[in-house]
Parts: C-alpha cells; sequence; structure tokens
C-alpha cells in the first residue's frame, strides 16, 4: 500500500507559512506514524529518517542531511492559526505551533519530533471532516505553495470544483506572507500559475482557475479540476473464478471488503471528500452488490491476492 497521508480539514484551512522541506518533514512524519501503527499524541516522539526523505522526494544524500537540519531549527518556530466554535457560539481565534519538541540526530541521521497538543487531533481525528491523499501525489512537487494548493483542491474533489477563494483569503491558505508578491503579476506567475503547471504535470489532477474582479482589480479565485484517467487492467487478466465470487458473497464478505477497500489510498477517486471511512467503506458496500462495479473495482480487489482471501473467509 502506498504511503496515505490523512489531514483534518480544518488543518488544512488553517493559516499557515512552511516552505518545502518543512512541509515534507511534517508529512513524512505524519507517514511514519500511520504507517508503524504508533499513532501521533503529545507526549512520544515520531522518528524520520533521513534515507526516507531521499527516496521519496529523490534528493541527493548530502542535500537531505542539510535541508533536514536547518528544518529542525525554523520548524520550532513555526506557527499556525485557525478558528474554532466555542460551546457559547463565540469565535476563538487560536495559535499554536506545530511541533512541541524537534531533534536533529547527527550519526542516525534521523529526526524526532513531538506534534504540538492543538495539532495532534486535528490530525488523528478520522472520524469528522477529512482528506487523503497519497504521499507520491506531492513527491514531485517542488513549490511549497503548489503543495498547499494541491491540499485545498483535493477537498472538493466530489465537486471537482471550488467555490470563489477571495484573494486575502487565498494568500493567507498558501502561506504568502502580507509583504510577498504584492503585486499580482508577481502573485500569478510566481504562486499561482507554478503551483498549477506543478500540479497539472505531476499529480492525479489536471487544473484550471478564473479570476474573479471587483471593478478592475481581481478580487479572487476559483479552481476546476479533473482527475486523471487511470489506465484499467486488459480483460484477459481478470480471473472470472474471482468475479464471480464477489457477485455470489454474504453481506458479511461485502463489508470486510468494503472496509479494506476504503483505506486504499488509490480509491481516494470514489471518495465524497468529507466523509468518514466508516462512510464511505459503507458506499462501497453498496457498490460491490452491482456487478458492473465490482469489474470496476477489480484492479483494487486484485491488489490483497483474493483468491488467498476468499479461502480464508467463511
Amino acid at each position: 500500500m502506498r504511503d496515505l497521508v490523512v489531514k483534518d480539514n480544518a488543518l488544512i484551512n488553517a493559516s499557515y507559512n512552511l516552505d518545502l522541506v518543512e512541509q515534507r518533514l511534517i508529512l513524512l512524519a505524519i507517514v511514519e506514524a500511520r504507517e508503524s501503527g504508533r499513532g501521533i499524541n503529545a507526549n512520544d516522539p515520531l522518528e524520520v529518517h533521513a534515507d526516507s526523505y531521499i527516496n521519496q522526494f529523490g534528493v541527493h544524500r548530502n542535500t537531505a542531511y542539510q535541508a533536514l537540519k536547518e528544518a529542525c531549527k525554523d520548524l520550532f518556530a513555526r506557527q499556525f492559526s485557525y478558528q474554532e466554535k466555542k460551546a457559547n457560539g463565540n469565535t476563538r481565534n487560536v495559535m499554536s505551533r506545530w511541533v512541541s519538541q524537534i531533534a536533529y540526530n547527527d550519526n542516525e541521521a534521523t529526526v524526532d519530533l513531538i506534534f504540538a497538543p492543538a495539532v495532534v487531533p486535528f490530525i488523528t481525528r478520522l472520524e469528522e471532516q477529512f482528506t487523503k491523499y497519497e504521499l507520491q501525489q506531492v513527491s514531485s512537487l517542488s513549490s511549497a505553495y503548489a503543495i498547499r494548493l494541491y491540499e485545498l483542491l483535493i477537498q472538493w474533489r466530489s465537486a471537482g470544483k471550488t467555490p470563489i477563494i477571495e484573494l486575502q483569503e487565498f494568500r493567507k491558505k498558501l502561506g504568502v506572507l502580507d509583504n510577498e508578491y504584492l503585486r499580482m503579476a508577481h502573485l500569478k506567475e510566481r504562486v499561482l500559475e507554478l503551483s498549477i503547471i506543478q500540479i497539472n504535470k505531476h499529480t492525479d489532477i489536471c487544473v484550471t482557475y478564473e479570476q474573479h474582479k471587483r471593478g478592475r482589480s481581481i478580487s479572487g479565485f476559483s479552481f476546476g479540476f479533473k482527475q486523471k484517467k487511470k489506465d484499467s487492467l486488459p480483460l484477459v487478466d481478470r480471473d472470472p473464478n474471482v468475479l464471480d465470487f464477489f457477485t455470489k458473497m454474504t453481506d458479511a464478505q461485502r463489508h470486510m471488503f468494503a472496509n479494506k477497500l476504503s483505506k486504499l489510498p488509490e480509491m481516494g477517486r470514489y471518495s465524497e471528500g468529507t466523509e468518514s471511512y466508516p462512510q464511505f467503506a459503507l458506499r462501497i458496500a453498496e457498490m460491490l452488490q452491482d456487478p458492473d462495479r465490482i469489474k470496476e473495482l477489480y484492479p483494487y480487489l486484485k491488489k490483497w491476492d483474493i483468491c488467498h482471501q476468499r479461502k480464508r473467509t467463511p
């Protein structure tokens, strides 16, 4: 299974500014917590190996060592902000650091970090609104703005378009500082259009944008995007016995496989974007009642050696 990053949409919508290495380090830490099964809390450090950074992002070893050392220094000082509703209905403006502790281990070429208490529930609270995507999708993005824009867009994957994002909100969401790219031409060239070029080239979506004006001035942007088509397996590669098994499986078996499918990164194209894993699994279970949808999902089902699975399934 490919590395999967899951973040609460509140965190993705938060206003913050991280450079490219810092964003990559945080994404690797999230993946490490998920893949190791240790989870994320505010007490135990997560370990990210320089080798993981090198392999995932294709950088030179010496470059990775130096970049991670510098990222440790800067990430400790980074802050982000978000809003939440209090019990009385009032809005609470919160500021937090990303990490409460971080260290680079020279001899081991590893980073140990502990996420700040305010960050932990955002990353681990998967029962509520979340966005998930494969780390591979952003591995080739060399712009921190491109990573941020990709994260923002895939929240709207089911709709394929975003509402209008006001200019100041757009700058904050992408982490553009108040004193950066004040001229619209520079903002479009060095942030917006650069990000779209990279996203269209390296990720699983193709993006277009529209600018909106008040009078003669640009006041905001909206985005439309489509999922790139994935090549399906040829019909000759499909095992008719396996397909026959799925058309005849019990409800218990159908829900079991649906639960497994809901965790696959590749299934993100079918996600509604803000639904929980259990909700997604229920929709998949309904899909598995349709023989045509079973054939469509067969490439994902095949990932587990289904013939072996079916022998163990009562």
